[in-house]
Order: structure tokens, then C-alpha cells, then sequence
């Protein structure tokens, strides 16, 4: 394999920009997708799969959508994303489109050959749509899984009311088919009020940012792709750069070893991945440029860029928060002095305003706030803008010299 054969595989194995469809390169997650299966298995069962924004949960689903066999049964899939403007009845044309069978019926004369068309589901639904007209159609098919992706991207609280009421009804008359519903952590709290009756019929499956063996794997699985391998601290940079966020660790992993590919080297090294950080960040989203700009800048001299790397340093709970205690050590560390929280208060209230973004969300009551980011993607790039501005090295420690 050349150089540019080499270059093209790292193209085909790493996707930054676009989730995993692939269950060759689908890494880890083999909990979640056990969950899933196993709601599968079962009738009248159905699976809400939640988590941060960025940690694969469409990924995921992707790779079910690619075809499933329970019990040596084909499983019939559908796959739709929600969009703002749905209401429950467009949300189940939508999805019935996607479901297309054939229909034969015999030709006129005796010698004609029976004639064949394609016909989507959605043409048995009338216009306006109810939780009970999705049962009986979906009665009629075979064991069949809905994935309904970005269910957060319902804003009308109809619509998930009404999803709630199918549910409970598939549920209820053993329909063979299991809805999996994916979002954010908000929208488990948002269906589940609608029908706590529900939630017997409901696996919820949290997921959570990968864990540092999830992320070796999917940069062994693309480099092997392309006959090359990587450094143990080149390999350990990227994962702790990537902070359990997949779509990082392609990034990164995908510029570092095209960089060492095209120079031929088969073997990543720190260097490389360094160089993919500059890379990472021009190349980065202008949404998350722009958030990252509004939230520190100012006229005058100020700390917060400190403070906001200090937040994505800070150790976190399994949901994201952290503490203004847990700012106080890597902020003390970047500033090589000591610092209190009154210090640095102002500044963690002011990134949760709209002057400053929000940049950061913040739950609980005064002096027992908890933050986190809005975005989970920008807590890796504030990280490596640290390590370009000199505040911290690249083993993510302050920069002591």
C-alpha cells in the first residue's frame, strides 16, 4: 500500500464529520447495543436511548438501521430525524415512506404475467394520524423497529404526548413492533411525565461518553485499515484530548495519521497528533468558534479564557456537572497562583447569560450550582486552544515552565 492508498483508507476509516454507519468501524457501545437488542426481542417493549450531544448515539442507531435478524427473523427497519416542524401526523408519514413493500396482483388475461409496484406504507395512513391508527397498521406488519432520531427537535409537547399514547397502546396490545427513541437526557424527563404508565413499557438507555478502551479501539480498527499504528502516548493524547467524545477522536486520529502517512511513516507519533491539533482547530465548526469567541472575549484584559479552560478541565459527575470547587485546582494551576472561588464566581455566572452564550448551563440553587457545557463539543476545543495559547501542555497539566 502507497502513500495516497494509505491516505484514502484513513479517509474511509475515520468519519469526524458524519456518524458511523458501518458496523465494521462501529466501536464499543456493546452494552447499549445489547439494550437495544434485547428490546427488540420483545413485544410490546420499546427503548428511549439519551445522552449528551456528541457521543454516538446516532451512530448507534445507524448501525441497527443497517438490518437486524431476531430469531432468525429479517427485521423490518425504518429510520427518520425529526425536524421542528412535525406534528405527530407528518412525523408518522414520515416514517411510514420509509417503509416500502411490494404488491403483486394478477394481470388481466390468462397468459399476462402478474404485475408488480412499490408501495410505501405511508399510503395506509390517512391525513390526520392517531396513536391508534399507528397500532392497527403496524399490526399488520412483522416484527419491525422504528428509530425515531433527535426526538429533542419536538418542540410541541403534543407531539410527544401523543407519542407517549402510542407507545402505551403498541404496548399494551403486544405489537411486534419496538419504537427506539433517540435524544437528549431532556427528552426521557419530557415523554415519561406525559404517561408514567409508560415507563414499564420503556428501556431507558443512558449513553455515556466513551470510556478511554472505547476510543483505543476505534483508532486500532482505523489505522489497521490502513496497515499503520500509533505510539502509546500519541494514542493516550488523543484520547484525552477527545474527553470521551467520538467525533475527536476520529478528528484527531484521522489528521494525525494522514499527516504521518503522507511524510512515510506507518507509525503515529506524538508529533503528529500536536500538528492535528492546530489542524482540529482551524478546521473547526464556525458555531463553535463563534460560541467560543462570545463567551471570552472582552475590551479589556480579563481571565475568561482561564476560567472557561479551567471548566473543561474541572472533573465532572456522570452527566456532565461539575462544581465551582472543582474549577478552583486547574484554574490555581494555569495561573500558577492560588485561587478562590469568589474569584472566579462572577465569571461562571456570566457564561451562563446570553451575553456570553450561554456557554455554559447551570442547575441547582445559589451555592450549590452546577454547570455544564451547553455544547459537549466545545469542552475539546477550549482544551486544545489551551494547549496552542501555552496555558496548558499537551498532557492537559498547567504549564509550569
Amino acid at each position: 500500500m502507497d502513500n495516497m492508498e494509505r491516505v484514502q483508507a484513513l479517509s474511509n476509516s475515520f468519519s469526524p464529520s458524519a456518524p458511523i454507519d458501518q458496523k465494521a468501524l462501529f466501536s464499543g457501545r456493546m452494552a447499549q447495543l445489547m439494550d437495544v437488542l434485547n428490546a427488540v426481542s420483545q413485544k410490546g417493549q420499546h427503548a428511549i436511548l439519551f445522552g449528551e450531544r456528541g457521543v454516538g448515539k446516532t451512530s448507534l442507531a445507524r448501525v441497527l438501521s443497517g438490518g437486524l435478524t431476531i430469531r432468525a427473523t429479517q427485521v423490518l427497519t425504518a429510520s427518520i430525524n425529526c425536524d421542528g416542524t412535525m406534528d405527530f401526523s407528518s412525523l408518522w408519514h414520515k416514517i411510514c415512506r420509509e417503509i416500502v413493500f411490494t404488491q403483486t396482483k394478477t394481470g388481466a388475461g390468462f397468459t399476462a404475467p402478474p404485475e408488480t409496484t412499490l408501495k410505501p406504507l405511508a399510503d395506509y395512513l390517512p391525513a390526520t394520524v392517531t396513536p391508534d391508527d399507528v397500532r392497527h397498521l403496524l399490526s399488520q406488519l412483522g416484527k419491525t423497529l422504528i428509530i425515531i432520531d433527535e426526538l429533542d427537535r419536538l418542540v410541541n409537547p403534543e407531539i410527544t404526548a401523543l407519542l407517549a399514547d402510542t407507545i402505551k397502546t403498541l404496548s399494551d396490545h403486544a405489537v411486534d413492533t419496538t419504537l427506539l427513541l433517540v435524544g437528549v437526557a431532556d427528552s426521557v424527563e419530557m415523554l415519561i411525565k406525559e404517561h408514567q404508565s409508560i415507563e414499564r413499557a420503556m428501556v431507558q438507555i443512558r449513553m455515556p461518553r466513551m470510556s478511554p478502551p472505547e476510543l483505543n479501539e476505534i483508532i486500532d480498527k482505523g489505522l489497521s485499515a490502513a496497515g499503520m499504528s500509533i505510539q502509546a502516548g500519541a494514542k493516550e493524547m488523543i484520547c484525552t484530548l477527545s474527553q470521551g467524545l467520538p467525533h475527536y477522536t476520529h478528528l484527531l486520529a484521522l489528521n494525525a495519521s494522514q499527516r504521518a502517512a503522507t511524510i512515510d511513516r506507518t507509525e503515529v507519533a506524538v508529533e503528529d497528533v500536536r500538528t492535528a491539533i492546530d489542524t482540529a482547530l482551524a478546521k473547526a465548526q464556525q458555531s463553535i468558534i463563534g460560541a467560543y469567541h462570545k463567551a471570552t472575549s472582552s475590551p479589556r484584559e480579563n481571565l475568561y479564557p482561564q476560567v472557561l479552560l479551567s471548566c473543561a478541565l474541572a472533573p465532572t459527575d456522570n452527566l456532565g456537572y461539575f462544581a465551582a470547587v472543582d474549577v478552583r485546582k486547574p484554574l490555581s494551576e494555569i495561573m500558577k497562583k492560588p485561587y478562590e472561588i469568589p474569584a472566579f464566581s462572577q465569571h461562571l455566572n456570566a457564561f451562563c447569560e446570553e451575553s456570553r452564550g450561554p456557554i455554559l448551563q447551570r442547575t441547582g440553587t445559589n451555592r450549590r450550582f452546577r454547570f455544564r457545557f451547553s455544547n459537549p463539543l466545545l469542552q475539546p476545543y477550549v482544551i486544545m486552544d489551551g494547549i496552542r495559547r501555552g496555558l496548558i501542555s499537551d498532557s492537559l497539566k498547567a504549564n509550569k515552565s
